[in-house]
């Protein structure tokens, strides 16, 4: 099973300025941040940022916040470890509409309803992968998204939390991917019209 592009929305989770000092090979982790969020902006793919107890931790990167505002990403704030318990699940599948006009005179199983989003694939990323990360994927799985980690696009203080929390992850059914998997499965062919410009961001 490859990504979908059309199916795909992205999650950033918690890439704040005083938290990826702290985070093992923090650099590289955030730049492949920054490049899923420029993809994001090329493909038209909606995203989402989500900051942990911001008084605290601050906003997000600077590094990050041009390509988020690129993206035009929406930002929750959040105090609780994981994002769903903050409301995310309804941002990335916003309850359905109420059927307006004479549709409702029809029987149910004609009645066609606006689900709002039918973007089911979350492509997830950040930080720390063992707590922030994977409490708001594992919730996300149990709400029957699926999720897809973008690995080399998430950290921990310590690579031993980190890849704990991958083990985890895997063992739950999210996919383990890396940023140039999404990139070019996102994109699927050299003769995509966006080909060349999604090949430069991740070089």
């Amino acid at each position: 099973m490859l990504l979908d592009v059309e199916e795909s929305q992205l999650v950033l989770v918690d890439f704040q300025i005083r938290l990826m000092p702290a985070i093992s090979d923090g650099p590289a982790v955030l730049a492949n941040a920054v490049r899923l969020a420029k993809l994001a902006t090329l493909l038209s793919v909606p995203a989402f940022v989500t900051e942990q107890n911001p008084s605290r931790l601050g906003g997000s990167a600077h590094e990050l916040q041009q390509a988020l505002e690129q993206v035009g990403a929406r930002v929750l704030s959040k105090m609780q470890f994981s994002a769903v318990e903050e409301g995310l699940g309804e941002w990335l599948r916003p309850p359905s509409k109420p059927v307006q006009g004479n549709a409702r005179s029809l029987p149910k199983h004609l009645q066609k309803t606006s689900t709002g989003s039918e973007r089911g694939t979350i492509v997830l990323a950040g930080c720390e992968a063992h707590v922030c990360l994977l409490q708001t994927a594992l919730d996300l799985i149990e709400d029957e998204f699926d999720v897809w980690v973008v690995t080399d696009a998430c950290g921990s203080r310590t690579e031993r939390n980190r890849d704990a929390a991958f083990d985890r992850l895997a063992g739950a059914g999210a996919e383990l991917v890396t940023t140039e998997m999404v990139a070019f499965e996102w994109i699927r062919s050299a003769e995509h019209p966006d080909f060349k410009a999604a090949q430069a961001l991740i070089k």
